[in-house]
């Protein structure tokens, strides 16, 4: 079947293509088309079923009114939530979302972005991988907006929208500690990025102003790259281990989960034995048995800061330079109160 084109939809109009090219790229008042034909043209391309080229689109106009998402895993729950609450807030603003997922690899990264470009997207929502410093500044150069979520670069003079890891952390570690906590484990990833290192360090800095000493062997590090069953091996020998820990925190929901399973291998009782905190919320954290005490993000607010700021930025052409830390949620159930 023959894709309905705007040369079509002026013969049925009775109108010359340049006349429907105006009205279908919000320029009827501009060229002076009256309300009643643009309003024509508009209800007879719709009933038509007529699709833009927003390629070709994007060339008439500089703009595709579509965005591109990048994110660590669009399956994990937080980036999964972020997702929706972009799209919606991109639908509001007749904006199209891509997605695409790294997996935390750098390369796959640079290859989405030049996919991006490729598409000729109008801005730019980026969680980064280590080593993408580089393209996120060729296209600050080239004059795209561009928004990091969950994570961002020190050096990197660009906008951010994220929860204050290091605080958050902070905060649920004293918590601990005022309810008798003294031997407080921590999971986490061996990623070098900013948001692991503030959470790293808010866990680190709690201690200290509780005047606890630090050791390093109550800290597992997980590959991010190691098999699932691996880092369930991994996690289990640091539960199960002589180490003295009466909480152990996981820095991420992924982690979290993995832990529970490693607990009802080990027959541990929590709280009764170890308390269990998770950063990120998780519907299997409010519904497992005891329920599991998590540092929800704010998701929503995360994400449509960003699409706010993208927005912004899209449609001044200016550069905004906005940094945002959003508060976190101590989400307090059985596990740990």
């Amino acid at each position: 079947m023959k894709k309905l084109s705007i040369k079509d939809i002026a013969q049925k109009a009775g109108v010359s293509t340049a006349t429907v090219s105006f009205v279908l790229n919000g320029k009827a008042e501009e060229m002076r088309i009256s309300e009643q034909l643009a309003k024509k043209i508009t209800k007879l391309a719709k009933q038509l079923g007529y699709q833009p080229n927003q390629l070709a689109r994007g060339l008439r106009t500089g703009k595709t009114h579509t965005l591109g998402l990048i994110v660590e895993n669009i399956s994990n729950h937080f980036f999964g939530n972020l997702a929706k609450v972009i799209e919606d807030e991109a639908k509001k603003y007749n904006y199209k979302v891509l997605y695409c997922s790294t997996e935390n690899n750098t390369l796959k990264a640079k290859e989405l972005i030049q996919m991006l470009q490729d598409r000729q997207v109008d801005g730019y929502i980026i969680t980064p991988t280590e080593g993408l410093e580089g393209e996120i500044e060729k296209l600050i150069a080239g004059k795209k907006p561009v928004v990091l979520v969950d994570r961002y670069f020190a050096n990197l003079a660009t906008n951010y929208v994220l929860v204050d890891n290091h605080k958050a952390v902070y905060d649920t570690v004293t918590r601990l500690v005022a309810r008798g906590h003294q031997h407080i484990g921590v999971v986490t990833v061996d990623l070098a990025l900013i948001n692991m290192e503030q959470r790293l360090n808010g866990y680190k800095d709690a201690l200290k102003a509780a005047k606890i000493p630090y050791k390093k062997e109550l800290v597992k590090i997980i590959s991010f790259d190691a098999p699932r069953e691996t880092a369930m091996d991994l996690v289990a020998e640091f539960l199960g281990s002589d180490q003295p820990k009466d909480a152990v925190f996981f820095l991420t929901n992924y982690l979290g989960i993995l832990g529970l399973e490693c607990l009802k291998k080990l027959k541990l009782k929590v709280p009764e034995q170890v308390a269990f905190i998770s950063f990120d919320d998780h519907d299997i954290f409010r519904l497992h048995t005891p329920s599991i005490t998590a540092l929800a993000q704010p998701v929503e607010d995360i994400g449509r800061m960003a699409m706010q700021i993208l927005l912004e930025e899209i449609k001044s052409g200016m550069k905004n330079d906005a940094h945002h830390f959003l508060p976190g949620e101590l989400v307090v159930r059985e596990s740990a109160l």
